[in-house]
């Protein structure tokens, strides 16, 4: 329970300095995070979908033949916009950091 005299972590004392368990981040460090991410994702999604069409017998109008197949579509439909998404926010980060 906290009591008004008691002294707790404010977080305005902690400004300027670095996450309690981690270095501070270097200025353009987090776009390229972002990129690495970004890209990781969309080869894997680009990994699954070929999987899925070559190994795992294809996708017809019902869907994909096997249970393999199915769990790989899921991957594909996660990883492929998501991928994206972060490649997207990672090069306009980039971008933005090269014109400062």
């Amino acid at each position: 329970m906290s009591r008004p005299g008691n002294t707790q972590t404010n977080p305005e004392s902690t400004a300027g300095h670095p996450p309690a368990g981690g270095k501070p981040v270097k200025r353009g460090e987090d776009a390229i995070q972002l990129l690495k991410a970004g890209i990781g994702l969309l080869a894997a999604g680009i990994l699954a979908a070929a999987l899925v069409e070559t190994v795992f017998g294809g996708i017809s109008q019902h869907g994909p033949h096997t249970n393999g197949g199915w769990i790989l579509l899921i991957v594909t439909m996660a990883c492929l916009p998501l991928g994206v998404m972060l490649s997207l926010l990672g090069g306009a980060k980039w971008l933005g950091n090269r014109r400062r």
